[in-house]
């Protein structure tokens, strides 16, 4: 072999052994390890007072490892509404379900929180009664008994707010409270003539029960905005990443749920086994929540998507309202953030 024969064979030779050491297939090379998988992200995730299917796309985004594969490590805790929003601005909870009009007060009086994502596109909240009651219209409540958890909370203020709609305040009704959230019962049993509760709890169960129900919703009367994911603003700014992977991972399970309940009754079970005893229920309960998830603005937008418009006018029914605390020049953009947005 010639001397311009053998340069040529050792070039090849040379170029087939950097080959293999850039793809770690050569003879003798030891394939690269892989880039080590990174740690998850922490979050803790405040839901509602107590484990409910009404929390069933948070259960199904954990079990069909949507978290997971977010990188995310995802701890649930109950809370009442009052105190996630304290936690929340302390960042002893990353992410909370919590009510828009909880936002609005809070905000007002410095608490560093700020809402980011819809989960319920139409507000919940409503007063119902029995259908021999003749609770037809908001005016219909003046000189009734109103059942209610206390002088508190998002019931608190849509029960003002239909109120108001007709001309009345809580002097024009007897208010009644019950801090067990016992007002369902109240109601069945002729205690008070009407109370506060939510579209997809109480008049589900009394319907349930073979009760004819009759219903004023609040989103019906005076929009206000419904319960979405809450943040602290230093959470936001620390674990912003994280907390949109956690958003975009909870609006997929929610869209399962969507296309098929059962996925979401199925998770709810695994997750609160002793729910499981009464599935007629908790499906009903499931599709009344799923009924609430939706609206025509997130029909249009998607879900998650927050309405703007909901938002200004649900500031202004508060800072209506007679015990506001509300600032007049709180302004929207000071109460939503659309950082998680997918």
């Amino acid at each position: 072999m010639d001397r311009s024969s053998l340069r040529m064979l050792r070039r090849v030779a040379a170029a087939a052994l950097s080959a293999g050491l850039v793809l770690g297939t050569g003879p003798g090379v030891v394939a690269q390890s892989p880039e080590p998988t990174p740690e998850p992200t922490s979050l803790v995730v405040g839901l509602g007072y107590i484990p409910s299917v009404q929390f069933a796309q948070f259960y199904l985004a954990e079990q069909a490892g949507y978290y997971e594969q977010a990188g995310l490590d995802v701890t649930f805790q109950n809370k009442i509404d009052p105190e996630l929003i304290t936690l929340l601005a302390q960042g002893a909870v990353d992410v909370g379900m919590a009510d828009g009009t909880s936002v609005i007060p809070a905000v007002s009086q410095g608490i560093p929180v700020v809402y980011a994502a819809t989960i319920y596109g139409r507000d919940p909240n409503v007063v119902f009664a029995l259908s021999d009651t003749g609770l037809k219209t908001a005016a219909d409540l003046a000189g009734m008994s109103v059942g209610t958890p206390g002088r508190y909370g998002s019931s608190w203020v849509a029960l003002q707010a239909i109120l108001s709609a007709a001309g009345l305040t809580t002097d024009d009704i007897e208010v009644v409270t019950y801090p067990d959230f016992g007002q369902a019962v109240a109601v069945s049993t002729g205690q008070v003539d009407a109370a506060t509760g939510f579209l997809n709890n109480e008049p589900v169960q009394l319907a349930l029960q073979g009760l004819d129900v009759d219903i004023l919703e609040v989103a019906d009367i005076t929009p206000l905005p419904g319960p979405g994911l809450v943040v602290g603003t230093d959470t936001l700014a620390s674990k912003g990443d994280a907390l949109r992977a956690f958003t975009a991972a909870t609006l997929r399970a929610m869209e399962d749920i969507i296309a098929d309940p059962q996925v979401g009754l199925d998770a709810t079970f695994e997750r609160v086994p002793e729910l499981a005893s009464d599935p007629e229920t908790q499906l009903a309960i499931l599709e009344a929540t799923i009924e609430s998830w939706t609206s025509d603005y997130a029909g249009e937008h998607g879900l998650g998507s927050i309405d703007w418009d909901v938002w200004a006018s649900g500031l202004e029914v508060m800072r209506a309202l007679p015990d506001s605390v509300v600032s007049d020049t709180l302004t929207v953009d000071d109460l939503v953030t659309e950082e998680l947005q997918p």
